[in-house]
């Protein structure tokens, strides 16, 4: 089979059995030599660091979609029964829990969640939005908030009046 027919699909699992259910199916894959069929299975997730209340600096690991795994793979019957009677999983995403593979724009967001973001802004911080609707406007950080992963940036806009908006911290980057 051509790597051209394989494509992303989502499984749905019980809450926290993402990663159990990834690495089953791919233990699966492996013990049977289905490569050919399963080409990828991940969980996509975000790496922050965040410090603690006792002033130490650790990395937390989110899932970006909690309850969901990505499986790269040709739809045939057999990749379909792996995937669908593995433990924890209860079922594809799609009409009637059948499989519908994830459009190519989808792909693209897809593969944003498996880069790594880490908290690097501070109060008084000049940024640059570089998404959305003010794309291109700058202004000053007042507000992090690592928990939520979003920043309030006092906006310049073309009057020189400050606004004061809520952005995801991947929508900024420093001037």
């Amino acid at each position: 089979m051509a790597d051209s027919e394989a494509k992303w699909y989502i499984l749905h699992t019980y809450s926290g059995y993402e990663n159990k259910v990834a690495a089953d199916i791919m233990k699966l894959v492996e013990n049977r030599n289905l490569r050919h069929l399963i080409e990828d299975v991940m969980v996509p997730t975000v790496t922050r660091t965040i410090e603690k209340d006792n002033g130490k600096v650790v990395e937390v690991e989110d899932k970006v979609y909690p309850g969901y795994v990505f499986v790269k793979m040709v739809e045939t019957n057999e990749s379909w029964y792996i995937c669908r009677n593995t433990r924890g999983v209860t079922g594809f995403v799609g009409p009637e829990s059948k499989p519908t593979p994830l459009s190519e724009a989808e792909v693209r967001n897809l593969e944003q969640g498996r880069q790594e973001t880490a908290v690097s802004f501070e109060k008084g911080d000049k940024v640059v939005i570089k998404q959305g609707v003010l794309e291109g406007f700058e202004g000053t950080v007042s507000e992090v908030d690592e928990e939520k992963n979003t920043v309030v940036v006092d906006v310049y806009n073309m009057f020189g009046e400050v606004t004061p908006t809520t952005l995801e911290i991947t929508a900024i980057k420093k001037i």
